[in-house]
């Protein structure tokens, strides 16, 4: 799995010429797009199949600031996986491998009727992917 790579925009700088933190929240969401298209689940598919997954919670621990122009590099990982909620955690490093931040988030899987899904049963193809990428 390749990192995602967010390059710090002004815009998102304060006036003390830092990342301002809610922008990393936005960043764990571009990784989890880009980590979901990288094993082959992007969100048009899911989408496309009537599957929605809100987040129900997020989390950021920051280490050390970034700034403007400065690389960040994204590992997305599954923490935990049992088909009805997913969790994930981001380790966000600059281009010296310095940790800036790290993350967490959880996620449930809906139907477009809000309902909650029955992975294992009803996306068996979706559930072993998830279930397989789990690290702890």
């Amino acid at each position: 799995m390749r990192p995602y790579v967010h390059s710090v925009q002004y815009y998102e700088t304060d006036k003390m010429g830092i990342t301002h933190h809610s922008n990393y929240v936005r960043w764990m969401e571009e990784a989890r797009v880009d980590f979901l298209s990288q094993i082959g689940w992007d969100f048009a598919k899911l989408e496309e199949m009537g599957i929605v997954s809100p987040v129900l919670s997020v989390s950021c621990d920051y280490k050390k600031p970034t700034v403007f122009s400065e690389k960040v590099n994204i590992m997305v990982s599954v923490k935990e996986f049992k088909g009805v909620k997913l969790f994930l955690a981001y380790e966000m490093k600059n281009e010296n491998g310095d940790l800036v931040c790290l993350g967490t988030s959880s996620h449930a899987f809906f139907g477009t009727d809000g309902r909650p899904l029955r992975m294992k049963q009803d996306y068996p193809e979706l559930f072993n992917t998830m279930s397989g990428l789990v690290t702890e």
